[in-house]
């Protein structure tokens, strides 16, 4: 059995236990590790079931017909640790959720939020969040999209791609350059629908595990001045913030991915036969399963420490947030890396829960900040202390 004593740390409280157990059996039920054809189907699919299941109402305030006041980041790591260990796409559907309406929630006016958020906790609004273009994708500050004020409004030109949800959305936040200042200083946040007219999908994009990828292309499209999310100028900061919040999560989903494949590789090492015992007698075996049990350990406090310190304390927590998104996700890419070696052949055989875990696990040390992106957020802050 996964060992769950991580549920009785201090940075949870009962209603993080009741979460957990309520979500691991709607989990067990609802959800299936196999994935066809029609990725796109399949997300529209489970964004219905989520809404349905009542899940998404995490994802936003209560006033909007969410579950806390404010975003509880304890839950949102919750959720998709738990999603991530039954489903990699229902993780993706989840957090997308949320990323795509984290910036309304934190930045927009009372007419927004009442015009998306409430369809977003429902699952009847499909959410993206727009930031990465081809030339610009951690250096955020050099992104060319430009949003161009006209009569009547905004003029947009440019592209974003890797833009998760790409192609499903029914709306996106979009970030592009209005010209305040040089580089991060001149960049604001707009909500765009996805029947406005200017918005292409120029490539629908493929990747190691199948998501809905797409590049998007902005050739003259027009926005209204109520498009416009929060002050002009402040999207770069209000990106932060958002990823702020979600980049934590990011890291409870690898350790999603590394609870599943420590769980396989350890009913692995139980089951088969090595000479006249079993896998789990060899001291090799047993060596590399206490490495797995430490990595996974270590990022769950790490996780948990961060969300904590966001949800109870109130403070910005970008260093302890990258110390968690850095730690999880690298360390989960070992985690399972050693339930694939264990597998042997098999391991490596399309179909097999550690090979899909293998394909999931890549991506999350590039989105919402590259490993080597938190390095840095990290270093930073152990200096700034250091000359304070």
């Amino acid at each position: 059995m996964p060992d769950r004593s991580f549920l009785d740390w201090p940075f949870l409280d009962d209603s993080h236990r009741r979460l957990a157990d309520d979500l691991e059996a709607w989990c067990t039920a609802e959800l299936s590790d196999s994935h066809g054809e029609d990725v796109d189907f399949e997300c529209r699919d489970l964004v219905r079931k989520l809404g349905q299941g009542g899940w998404l109402r995490y994802c936003v305030p209560s006033a909007y017909g969410g579950v806390h006041d404010n975003l509880d980041v304890r839950s949102l790591a919750l959720i998709r640790e738990t999603l991530a260990r039954h489903s990699g796409l229902a993780d993706f559907a989840f957090a997308m959720q949320g990323l795509g309406s984290g910036t309304i929630t934190l930045f927009g006016s009372e007419e927004q939020k009442q015009a998306y958020l409430p369809a977003v906790a429902k699952g009847e609004k499909i959410a993206a969040f727009a930031l990465t273009e081809p030339g610009s994708g951690s250096d955020v500050a050099a992104m060319e999209t430009s949003a161009v004020e006209i009569d009547g409004g905004y003029r947009i030109d440019g592209s974003k791609t890797y833009i998760s949800n790409g192609g499903i959305a029914d709306y996106y936040v979009l970030f592009a350059r209005t010209g305040e200042g040089e580089g991060h200083r001149g960049i604001s946040a707009f909500i765009m629908d996805v029947d406005t007219p200017g918005l292409s999908i120029a490539e629908r994009i493929r990747v190691i595990a199948p998501h809905p990828l797409a590049t998007l292309r902005f050739d003259g499209m027009r926005l209204e001045p109520e498009a416009l999310l929060g002050l002009r100028g402040q999207g770069f900061a209000q990106a932060m913030a958002t990823l702020d919040v979600f980049r934590t999560t990011v890291g409870a989903a690898a350790l999603g991915f590394a609870r599943r494949a420590l769980d396989e590789a350890t009913h692995r090492a139980m089951s088969r036969k090595l000479g006249t015992g079993m896998l789990s007698d060899n001291p090799i075996t047993q060596s590399k399963l206490a490495e797995m049990v430490l990595d996974v350990d270590t990022s769950a406090l790490l996780i948990y420490r961060a969300a904590w310190l966001r949800d109870l304390k109130g403070q910005r927590n970008s260093r302890e947030a990258a110390l968690a998104k850095l730690h999880a996700t690298d360390s989960a890419q070992s985690v399972i890396d050693k339930a694939v070696q264990m597998f042997g052949g098999l391991g490596v055989t399309h179909g097999v829960p550690v090979e899909s875990l293998y394909r999931e696990i890549r991506a999350l040390r590039v989105y919402e900040g590259a490993s080597e992106v938190q390095k840095i957020v990290i270093a930073r802050n152990h200096l700034a202390g250091y000359a304070a």
